[in-house]
């Protein structure tokens, strides 16, 4: 019994034993893990430095950009200044409306003085193949040239009289801008608007209409020294008309030099001084719109003090 017992036993120690055996022969070897290199002293102190360093080139930079603020206090001051520097330009051309009235005011009756030599340049135009004078050989559009002329005159004072309410409006409320009043931001910003949609907008539409003027004035020049031409020259076909004209054709003569001389001489005088304003709108337009581009700033920055 003891014997069976112990081989019992040795069977199964050796079954047991195999597959332990076995597994060990193919289990992977296990790989060790490192242990972690420490960082030396000078590494350290090294990466200290530069983050050090990183820092105070960024208090730097902070310092640079608080300096470099700007309000919409600052805004409103620079566009005060600015504000006032183009009233210069304004006054200047509100010296010439006087004159720019004026002239329009002479250029309607003096369009109207010659429409009879419209009604005989237009006969005259019947007989002869080339008429050196405006529209010619279109007798219907010769009353059409001062209807349209009286019309375009008219339309040019109104212009004029409503840019001086406008400009006057302008000046005003610029020279009352005081940076000590509560109101200030508030004011600049509500004169830069109006500059930007009142005054340019006058100011422009006088512009237009002094530039028909100047061109009337031309055609108008033209017209005239034609119709000298022929009175002068005996020209058949202009005789035709002779119920149009006066009958003392020295008088006639004298006249016509007379009104073409003039329009010659008021004409360059006229054209100086639009060429000077023209200069001024040129530099006063951009500069509004620099104003409006810095208003909106300010408004971003301090949208509270531009609510209407």
């Amino acid at each position: 019994m003891q014997i069976r017992t112990l081989v019992t036993l040795s069977f199964l120690s050796a079954c047991i034993a195999a597959p332990l055996a076995h597994a060990a022969d193919t289990a992977p070897p296990v790989q060790a893990i490192p242990a972690p290199v420490a960082a030396t002293a000078p590494d350290q102190a090294a990466a200290i430095a530069a983050l050090a360093k990183e820092n105070a080139l960024l208090q730097e930079k902070i310092k640079t950009l608080e300096s470099c603020s700007i309000s919409s206090t600052d805004l409103a001051v620079r566009n005060s200044k600015k504000l006032k520097e183009i009233t210069a330009d304004v006054r200047a051309q509100r010296q010439s409306m006087a004159e720019f009235e004026s002239y329009v005011k002479w250029m309607s009756g003096h369009v109207a003085g010659y429409s009879k030599y419209i009604q005989a340049s237009s006969v005259a135009a019947r007989f002869v193949k080339f008429f050196p004078i405006p529209y010619a050989g279109q007798a219907s559009l010769f009353t059409k040239f001062v209807s349209d002329s009286a019309v375009s005159l008219g339309a040019a004072s109104v212009s004029i009289n409503k840019y001086l309410g406008t400009s006057q409006q302008f000046l005003s409320r610029a020279d009352a801008l005081d940076p000590n009043k509560p109101t200030y931001n508030q004011e600049v910003s509500d004169l830069v608007r109006f500059a930007d949609q009142d005054l340019l907008k006058g100011m422009t539409e006088v512009q237009d209409r002094l530039t028909t003027t100047s061109q009337l004035s031309a055609s108008s020049l033209s017209f005239l020294e034609s119709v000298n031409h022929y009175v002068g020259s005996g020209d058949e076909a202009l005789s035709k008309a002779k119920s149009f004209l006066k009958s003392d054709e020295k008088a006639e003569k004298s006249f016509l030099a007379e009104s073409t001389t003039s329009l010659r001489n008021k004409a360059q005088v006229f054209n100086g001084k639009l060429q000077l304003f023209d200069a001024t709108v040129k530099k006063t337009a951009p500069q509004i719109k620099a104003l409006v581009a810095y208003d909106d700033l300010a408004r971003t920055l301090d949208p509270r003090f531009a609510k209407k």
